[in-house]
Formats: structure tokens, C-alpha cells, sequence
């Protein structure tokens, strides 16, 4: 089989003899449960008839919301999806105000979420959405209703047994172009854009992308990441493809537990979530002896040499030995012992994640893509000659890559990213004028993003510098690409986040949130009040560490690119208090209106 819509993944894995634990999860007690290959299209099939029995019909659209991944996602979007219902995917922490908006824009029908505020948020919603007929839960509840009057049902009410007859007709009606899945964009400005993706569009990505992965049948994959994110969603159908087993962690905050519980093969994650395992790797370095912090950063520093693909020789050989029998060793064991690979994306990866994590033994590659773009449109490969540090690898195959070069703006050889190929968007729902703006007349796909290509070894690598529209541009006239400078300053441990300002100034500053954890035991051991973050940040010593931290790293910049001030902030800085996207972005509209008068001070002083 060779599958043409979204729907016969899992089929081709039952093809291919299928799998006792296709997808599993964790219910709310605690207690691990899964479900084989052919239980979950059984399952699947019952929510296509349930979802006729109450009216779904090929193109309506069906809202999923969950605070967690669960099998019950992926089952009730295989189900819609056999059945031509469009599948809309909604981030659970954002407010009834955008439930509103998407609901409309999307004539969401049904509505289909998870535990804790979600219905809360959803019944306010629904009083203002006249296309939401009806809600279900994916937990168990009692004597609720929807803003309707209308029970609030279990999701497995729907679950109908039958002939599947009228589902297998169905079936043959859809084809590869039409629209599976409406999903939008999380967005830093504005209102979100619903992204229509066809069956084909998203398979092409697979198709590409899964020969890349370094699994193979029978191996476990463990996701936490939102599914309701195209990234993730995308590598759960390649897991299936792959007929790779699909393990959901309970949360990314027993993300340690998942671990060394599932013991994966292969992961996906954001750099930030890469970042804070690192973190905790150091802080528990920083809570042992001396002696064994000391063989720790010893061992941390050769990390620094590697590149990938590279080897030890004559004395480093046994330096490495020891530093991997007393070091890395443990660090792979708290990470499961099995992981082969992790991929990271949405975000820019800091060299030093990937250097370090790869060095260690678990490779580390970067992808990068978007929502338009199914998502993946440049991929490090895991064999070392396809992946280059500082670099997102080679664009994946079936697809072209034009940089739109503007020395002026960019530099040499850099420009705007264009795209084009089968993994590009239909379009922005009920946008057409927004559809236009990012298709020039070429019928070339303006990503938005800059960067330029890097030939080693007759490779072509795409480098991302920044994002187009969060360019600064200095009162002089000179331009500056803020997420270069962010993620050099974020590969040292003690900065958790920082952004960079400067846009029609005179020069460059910064606001920088300290990983507070790390540096309350750095005031511990230097003497400095650790009380309260208040009181760290304005400590003499902390302030000088982080003063000389910027005067080390100012060299790696141009003169218009240097850190001239900064100032430290309490935080936080996270998704639910408005300064980061789901996928952990900076929104730098909400974090400058934040700190305005902070921002005015360091430019009046």
C-alpha cells in the first residue's frame, strides 16, 4: 500500500503486520494503557459511524482540545478523517476570546477536549459560536452541560458498531488534494490564520521526511509535545508509518518520569524544553561535591571540540573513555539508555544544545519548517556529512529552495526564504488577501524568514539568520537580527531567556530572564543574596557576572550587534502569562509593551 490520504497510515501499518502497542498513553490515575493496531482502527471506524449517527458530514469541521497527547486525539482524527470531516486542531491554552474567533472563522460543529478549564472556556465560548452544536469529553464527566443545555457527553458515547459500508464509500469520494486539517497559527501579532493542509500536502512531508528518521519498526517514539501543533502532529503520522510504537508522556513536566519509563528510541522536542534538560543535568552537577562538579565540567568542556561525525585520537581518545564511563554514560541512562536520535524544531536549536547532547551520544539534528509547509522544509540528516552545526541540514527532498538575496538588508548571499512544492498550503481560510501577501508571482511560497545556504562537502545547508519581520533596524540605519544574538546568549546555563531591543535606537541592549533555579545556587556558592528572584537580580555580584558574561560574548558580534546595556527581569516570562507562543517563541510586541518603561530607562540613562 501506498498510502494517498492522511487515513490509510494506519492501515499500511497493519499492512505490514502491525503492532501489539501502535499508541498508548497514561490515564489520569496514573495508570499506563494502549492499544494495538487493530484496536485502534477499530476504534477509529466506531467514530466514523458515531460521528454520522449525530449528523457530521464530509466537510464539516471538528475542534480537538487537550491539555495533554492522548491515543483518543489520534483516534477520533483518523475517524473524522475517513469520513472527509476537517479535523481542527486548537492550542488548550488560549482564551475564550480566540476560541471564539477560530470556532467562527472555522464553523467548528462539534467540539471534542480534554480536562481541567477547557470546557469551562469552551461552554463560555460556544454562547457565541451558532455553528457549535454539541461538546464531548475525552475524561469522564457528570451532570455537565454545555452552554446549550445539552449534556456533555463522553467521548465514547459515539462509539458505533455496524457495517462500515457507507464509511468505505465515503472513503473513495476523498481525494489526496482535498482539505484534511485546518490548523492555526499560534502568531505573535493578530488574530491566528486558519493554514488549509490537503492529504497530500502533509503525506508528501512524510513521504520525505520518515526515510530520515533513524528508526525502524518495533522501536518506541515518546511525544509530549502538543499535537495540536503541526510539527508533532506530522512526526506522529510518520511514527505510524515507520510502524513505529507511539508512547504519550502524561506531561511535559514528568517529561524525567516518561523517560526513563517508555525508555525511547527517538524523540521530538522544542530547544527550550532541550535547554531545560540540560539545565537540570547542570544543577544537579552543581549540588553534588567539588569533586564530582569538578569531573562534571571537565567533562562538559570536551563537549566544546565536537562536531559531528567527529572522532577522538592518541590521548583525547582516553579523556573521552573516561569522561563517557563516568559522565555521559549517566546522562544517557536518565534519558531512557535507548534514545538513538532527537530532532528539535519550531525554534532556532543553540549550537551548544546539539553540541552537547550529540557529543554525549544521543544526536541531536535541527529541522525547520512551517505551519504553511506541512511543516518540515530543510532537515539535518542523522548520518554526520548530511548535518552541519549552526545549520537546519539540506532541504528535504521534492521540494525547491530560492534564497531572495538582499545584501543591503541581510548580507551577503542572504535573503528571504521561498519555497515551493506539493508541501505548501492551499492557502489562509476566508484570507484570500492574506493568502496573496505570502505567494509572489512566481507562485513561490515568502516564508518570512531569512537565511542563506552553506556548501560543505558539495552539500547545500540552509542557515536561518532571523525572522524578516523581527529585524531591528538601529537609529543609524543598520540592520540587526536579534535570534542569532539570543541563542549565542542562551547557550550559557545561567540565562533562561533574553531579548534583544534596539529597533530606531542608537544602539543595542537587552533584557535577560535568568535560569533563576541555576543562579540561586550560584548565589549560594559566591556569596550573593539568593533570598528572592527580586533580590538576585539586583545583587552587585549577579549584575557584574552578567555584565562580564556580555563583555565575553560581545566579540562574537559586529560592532552594531554588541550589547551596550541590559537589564535583568524577574519574569516569568511563559505561554500562560502572554510572553511566549505555544511553541515557546518570544512575543516581542507583548514582552517590549511589558517592559516599556524599563526599555525607556536604559536608553534615558
Amino acid at each position: 500500500m501506498n498510502p494517498t490520504r492522511l487515513f490509510e497510515i494506519p492501515y499500511l501499518q497493519k499492512e505490514q503486520g502491525g503492532l501489539a502497542a501502535s499508541i498508548g498513553g497514561k490515564h489520569m490515575n496514573g495508570h499506563n494503557y494502549s492499544y494495538s493496531t487493530e484496536e485502534f482502527l477499530q476504534l477509529a471506524n466506531q467514530v466514523s459511524l458515531g460521528l454520522l449517527q449525530i449528523g457530521v458530514k464530509p466537510g464539516d469541521r471538528i475542534a480537538l482540545i487537550s491539555h495533554n497527547n492522548r491515543p483518543e486525539w489520534n483516534i477520533m482524527d483518523i475517524g473524522m478523517s475517513q469520513i472527509g470531516a476537517i479535523n481542527v486542531p486548537v492550542y488548550p491554552t488560549i482564551s475564550p476570546r480566540d476560541y471564539i474567533y477560530i470556532f467562527n472563522d472555522a464553523s467548528v460543529k462539534f467540539c471534542f477536549l480534554g480536562h481541567g478549564d477547557l470546557l469551562d472556556k469552551v461552554r463560555e465560548a460556544q454562547k457565541q459560536v451558532p455553528s457549535l452544536q454539541g461538546i464531548f469529553s475525552f475524561d469522564k464527566v457528570d451532570g455537565e452541560k454545555d452552554a446549550n443545555g445539552t449534556d456533555v457527553n463522553h467521548w465514547e458515547t459515539i462509539l458505533t458498531k455496524g457495517d462500515l459500508t457507507i464509511v468505505e464509500k465515503i472513503k473513495k469520494t476523498i481525494k489526496p488534494a482535498d482539505l484534511a486539517t485546518l490548523i492555526y497559527t499560534s502568531g505573535t501579532t493578530g488574530n491566528p490564520k486558519g493554514v488549509m493542509l490537503s492529504h497530500q500536502n502533509i503525506l508528501s512531508n512524510i513521504k520525505s521526511v520518515a526515510p530520515m528518521v533513524p528508526v525502524e519498526k518495533g522501536n518506541v517514539a515518546l511525544s509530549f509535545l502538543p499535537l495540536c501543533h503541526v510539527f508533532e502532529r506530522v512526526v506522529t503520522y510518520a511514527y505510524m508509518y515507520l510502524g513505529v510504537s507511539i508512547m504519550y508522556a502524561q506531561s511535559i513536566d514528568t517529561l524525567g518520569e516518561s523517560l526513563k519509563e517508555v525508555r525511547p528510541h527517538f524523540f521530538t522536542t522544542v530547544p527550550r524544553l532541550l535547554e531545560k534538560v540540560y539545565e537540570k543535568i547542570v544543577r544537579k552537577a552543581q549540588e553534588g561535591s567539588d569533586f564530582k562538579k569538578k569531573v562534571f565540567f571537565w567533562a562538559e568542556d570536551l563537549t566544546s571540540q565536537y562536531s559531528f561525525g567527529y572522532k577522538p585520537s592518541g590521548f583525547d581518545t582516553l579523556k573521552w573513555k573516561i569522561a563517557d564511563k563516568i559522565v555521559f554514560s549517566k546522562v544517557r541512562d536518565n534519558l531512557g539508555g535507548r534514545v538513538k536520535g532527537i530532532l528539535t524544531g519550531a525554534a532556532a536549536c543553540p549550537r551548544k544544545m546539539a553540541q552537547f547532547f550529540s557529543a554525549i551520544g544521543i544526536d541531536v539534528r535541527e529541522g525547520y519548517g512551517m505551519t504553511e509547509t506541512s511543516p518540515a522544509i530543510a532537515l539535518s540528516g542523522f548520518e554526520p556529512h548530511l548535518a552541519l552545526l549552526g545549520t537546519v541540514g539540506p532541504v528535504i527532498p521534492g521540494i525547491n529552495v530560492k534564497i531572495d538575496i538582499d545584501e543591503e538588508a541581510y548580507g551577503p548571499d542572504a535573503g528571504e526564504i521561498m519555497v515551493k512544492g506539493p508541501n505548501v498550503m492551499q492557502g489562509y481560510l476566508n484570507q484570500p488577501d492574506k493568502t496573496a501577501e505570502v505567494f509572489n508571482e512566481d507562485g513561490w511560497f515568502l516564508t518570512g524568514d531569512v537565511g542563506r545556504m552553506i556548501t560543505k562537502n558539495g552539500i547545500d545547508f540552509l542557515k536561518i539568520t532571523d525572522r524578516k519581520k523581527e529585524l531591528l533596524k538601529t537609529s543609524g540605519g543598520k540592520y540587526v537580527a536579534p535570534a542569532p544574538i539570543e541563542a549565542k546568549f542562551r547557550e550559557n546555563f545561567l540565562i533562561e531567556q533574553m531579548m534583544v531591543v534596539g529597533d530606531n535606537k542608537k544602539f543595542v541592549s537587552a533584557l535577560v530572564l535568568p535560569a533563576f533555579d541555576l543562579l540561586k545556587q550560584w548565589c549560594v556558592d559566591n556569596n550573593a543574596d539568593g533570598s528572592t528572584r527580586e533580590a538576585m537580580i539586583k545583587d552587585k555580584k549577579v549584575v557584574e557576572y552578567y555584565s562580564n558574561l556580555i563583555d565575553e560574548l560581545n566579540p562574537n558580534f559586529s560592532k552594531v550587534e554588541k550589547i551596550k546595556k541590559f537589564e535583568l527581569v524577574e519574569g516569568p516570562w511563559d505561554v500562560d502569562s502572554g510572553e511566549l507562543t505555544p511553541t515557546m517563541k518570544l512575543k516581542r510586541r507583548v514582552i517590549l509593551a511589558k517592559y516599556d518603561d524599563l526599555i525607556k530607562a536604559l536608553y534615558d540613562s
